[in-house]
Protein backbone atom coordinates (compact mmCIF):
# COMPACT_ATOMS: atom_id res chain seq x y z
CA UNK A 1 0.00 0.00 0.00
CA UNK A 2 2.06 2.96 -1.46
CA UNK A 3 -0.73 6.01 -1.35
CA UNK A 4 -1.45 7.15 2.13
CA UNK A 5 -4.05 9.54 1.11
CA UNK A 6 -6.68 9.74 3.86
CA UNK A 7 -9.67 11.45 1.84
CA UNK A 8 -10.36 8.99 -1.24
CA UNK A 9 -13.45 8.15 -2.86
CA UNK A 10 -12.78 4.48 -1.88
CA UNK A 11 -12.08 5.67 1.77
CA UNK A 12 -15.37 8.34 1.83
CA UNK A 13 -17.24 4.95 0.49
CA UNK A 14 -15.93 3.18 3.44
CA UNK A 15 -16.95 5.84 5.87
CA UNK A 16 -20.34 6.15 4.31
CA UNK A 17 -20.95 2.28 5.39
CA UNK A 18 -19.89 2.86 8.94
CA UNK A 19 -21.45 5.99 9.11
CA UNK A 20 -25.56 4.99 7.67
CA UNK A 21 -25.03 2.32 10.27
CA UNK A 22 -26.95 3.60 12.97
CA UNK A 23 -29.74 4.66 10.35
CA UNK A 24 -30.38 1.29 8.95
CA UNK A 25 -30.52 -0.49 11.94
CA UNK A 26 -32.61 2.24 13.57
CA UNK A 27 -34.88 1.47 10.16
CA UNK A 28 -34.59 -2.43 10.73
CA UNK A 29 -35.99 -2.58 14.57
CA UNK A 30 -38.57 0.23 14.08
CA UNK A 31 -39.95 -2.36 10.81
CA UNK A 32 -39.30 -0.45 7.80
CA UNK A 33 -38.37 -3.44 5.68
CA UNK A 34 -38.44 -1.49 2.14
CA UNK A 35 -36.63 1.66 3.09
CA UNK A 36 -33.75 -1.06 5.28
CA UNK A 37 -33.62 -2.88 1.98
CA UNK A 38 -32.84 0.35 -0.15
CA UNK A 39 -29.95 1.23 2.31
CA UNK A 40 -28.62 -2.28 2.49
CA UNK A 41 -28.35 -2.83 -1.07
CA UNK A 42 -26.67 1.03 -1.54
CA UNK A 43 -24.07 -0.42 1.31
CA UNK A 44 -23.58 -3.48 -0.73
CA UNK A 45 -22.76 -1.62 -3.98
CA UNK A 46 -20.80 0.89 -2.02
CA UNK A 47 -18.91 -2.11 -1.16
CA UNK A 48 -17.82 -3.60 -4.19
CA UNK A 49 -17.28 0.35 -5.70
CA UNK A 50 -14.64 0.89 -3.20
CA UNK A 51 -12.90 -1.90 -3.52
CA UNK A 52 -12.95 -1.89 -7.80
CA UNK A 53 -12.08 2.32 -7.62
CA UNK A 54 -9.15 1.68 -5.11
CA UNK A 55 -7.60 -0.84 -7.08
CA UNK A 56 -7.95 0.63 -10.35
CA UNK A 57 -6.68 4.00 -9.58
CA UNK A 58 -4.20 2.83 -7.07
CA UNK A 59 -5.71 4.01 -4.21
CA UNK A 60 -5.12 1.64 -2.17
CA UNK A 61 -4.66 2.57 1.19
CA UNK A 62 -4.15 1.08 4.79
CA UNK A 63 -6.63 3.30 6.58
CA UNK A 64 -9.15 2.35 3.96
CA UNK A 65 -8.42 -1.57 4.50
CA UNK A 66 -9.72 -1.20 7.73
CA UNK A 67 -12.58 1.06 6.72
CA UNK A 68 -13.50 -1.11 4.62
CA UNK A 69 -13.31 -4.25 6.90
CA UNK A 70 -15.72 -1.97 9.60
CA UNK A 71 -17.92 -1.08 6.73
CA UNK A 72 -18.25 -4.84 5.72
CA UNK A 73 -18.71 -6.07 9.76
CA UNK A 74 -21.25 -3.38 10.12
CA UNK A 75 -23.09 -4.34 6.83
CA UNK A 76 -22.99 -8.31 7.95
CA UNK A 77 -24.46 -7.02 10.97
CA UNK A 78 -27.30 -4.95 9.47
CA UNK A 79 -27.84 -8.18 7.00
CA UNK A 80 -28.44 -10.67 10.20
CA UNK A 81 -30.48 -8.01 11.52
CA UNK A 82 -32.41 -7.68 8.66
CA UNK A 83 -33.08 -11.59 8.39
CA UNK A 84 -33.78 -11.70 12.12
CA UNK A 85 -36.57 -8.58 11.94
CA UNK A 86 -38.18 -9.58 8.20
CA UNK A 87 -37.28 -13.11 6.81
CA UNK A 88 -37.08 -15.47 10.13
CA UNK A 89 -39.78 -17.83 9.31
CA UNK A 90 -37.93 -18.39 6.13
CA UNK A 91 -34.42 -18.77 7.93
CA UNK A 92 -35.82 -21.25 10.68
CA UNK A 93 -36.80 -24.27 8.20
CA UNK A 94 -32.62 -24.70 7.51
CA UNK A 95 -30.66 -22.37 10.35
CA UNK A 96 -27.57 -24.46 10.24
CA UNK A 97 -25.62 -22.30 7.09
CA UNK A 98 -25.65 -19.30 8.22
CA UNK A 99 -25.35 -19.83 12.25
CA UNK A 100 -22.36 -22.14 10.96
CA UNK A 101 -21.19 -19.01 9.05
CA UNK A 102 -21.58 -16.50 11.75
CA UNK A 103 -19.83 -18.94 14.23
CA UNK A 104 -16.77 -19.01 11.63
CA UNK A 105 -17.11 -15.28 11.04
CA UNK A 106 -16.49 -14.49 14.51
CA UNK A 107 -14.50 -16.79 15.41
CA UNK A 108 -12.02 -15.65 12.45
CA UNK A 109 -12.04 -12.16 13.86
CA UNK A 110 -11.89 -13.49 17.77
CA UNK A 111 -8.45 -15.48 16.55
CA UNK A 112 -6.91 -12.90 14.55
CA UNK A 113 -7.65 -10.37 17.36
CA UNK A 114 -6.25 -12.95 19.84
CA UNK A 115 -3.34 -13.70 17.61
CA UNK A 116 -2.72 -10.01 16.97
CA UNK A 117 -4.04 -7.88 18.68
CA UNK A 118 -6.02 -6.30 15.64
CA UNK A 119 -7.84 -6.93 12.83
CA UNK A 120 -6.21 -7.41 10.04
CA UNK A 121 -7.76 -6.72 6.56
CA UNK A 122 -7.16 -9.81 4.82
CA UNK A 123 -9.89 -8.95 1.37
CA UNK A 124 -8.76 -13.00 0.23
CA UNK A 125 -10.33 -13.03 -3.50
CA UNK A 126 -12.40 -15.83 -1.68
CA UNK A 127 -13.88 -13.82 0.76
CA UNK A 128 -14.74 -10.84 -1.83
CA UNK A 129 -16.39 -12.86 -4.00
CA UNK A 130 -18.39 -14.52 -0.90
CA UNK A 131 -19.50 -10.46 -0.43
CA UNK A 132 -20.42 -10.21 -3.54
CA UNK A 133 -22.53 -13.52 -3.85
CA UNK A 134 -24.01 -13.00 -0.62
CA UNK A 135 -24.83 -9.55 -1.78
CA UNK A 136 -26.72 -10.50 -4.62
CA UNK A 137 -28.71 -13.14 -2.30
CA UNK A 138 -29.97 -10.18 0.17
CA UNK A 139 -30.88 -7.84 -2.95
CA UNK A 140 -32.88 -11.12 -4.30
CA UNK A 141 -34.26 -11.89 -0.53
CA UNK A 142 -35.71 -8.59 0.01
CA UNK A 143 -36.79 -8.31 -3.98
CA UNK A 144 -38.46 -11.31 -4.75
CA UNK A 145 -38.27 -13.94 -2.20
CA UNK A 146 -36.57 -16.63 -0.28
CA UNK A 147 -34.79 -19.32 -2.86
CA UNK A 148 -33.29 -22.09 -0.59
CA UNK A 149 -30.82 -23.56 -2.51
CA UNK A 150 -29.42 -19.91 -3.69
CA UNK A 151 -29.67 -19.50 0.05
CA UNK A 152 -27.67 -22.85 0.75
CA UNK A 153 -25.39 -22.17 -1.70
CA UNK A 154 -24.33 -18.25 -1.06
CA UNK A 155 -23.36 -19.09 3.00
CA UNK A 156 -21.86 -22.40 1.68
CA UNK A 157 -19.63 -20.27 -0.43
CA UNK A 158 -19.17 -18.02 2.28
CA UNK A 159 -18.60 -20.79 4.97
CA UNK A 160 -15.53 -22.02 2.56
CA UNK A 161 -14.13 -18.21 2.70
CA UNK A 162 -14.35 -18.24 6.63
CA UNK A 163 -12.06 -21.53 6.23
CA UNK A 164 -9.74 -20.30 4.43
CA UNK A 165 -9.25 -17.05 6.08
CA UNK A 166 -8.94 -18.53 9.57
CA UNK A 167 -6.16 -21.24 8.09
CA UNK A 168 -4.34 -18.12 6.82
CA UNK A 169 -4.62 -16.40 10.15
CA UNK A 170 -2.94 -19.55 11.77
CA UNK A 171 -0.47 -19.35 8.95
CA UNK A 172 0.60 -15.71 9.30
CA UNK A 173 2.96 -14.83 11.04
CA UNK A 174 2.77 -10.96 11.66
CA UNK A 175 -1.00 -9.27 10.81
CA UNK A 176 -1.02 -8.57 6.88
CA UNK A 177 -3.77 -6.55 4.41
CA UNK A 178 -4.50 -8.00 1.02
CA UNK A 179 -3.11 -11.51 0.76
CA UNK A 180 -5.28 -12.83 -1.86
CA UNK A 181 -6.14 -16.36 -0.68
CA UNK A 182 -3.72 -19.01 0.81
CA UNK A 183 -2.06 -19.82 -2.02
CA UNK A 184 -0.27 -17.11 -2.25
CA UNK A 185 0.09 -16.73 1.68
CA UNK A 186 1.72 -20.25 1.27
CA UNK A 187 3.92 -19.03 -1.84
CA UNK A 188 5.32 -16.33 -0.22
CA UNK A 189 5.70 -17.93 2.92
CA UNK A 190 8.24 -20.38 1.25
Amino acid sequence: MKNNKLITIPNILSSYRILIFPYVLYLAMTGQEKLFAIFLCINLISDVLDGFIARRFDLQTAIGARLDSLGDIGTYILALTGIYVFKFNEFALNPYPILIFVFLYILFHLVAFLKFGKHPSLHTYLFKSTGWLQGIFFFVLFSSGFHMWFYVFAIGWGIVACVEELIIIMVLSKPKSNVKGLYWVLKNRG
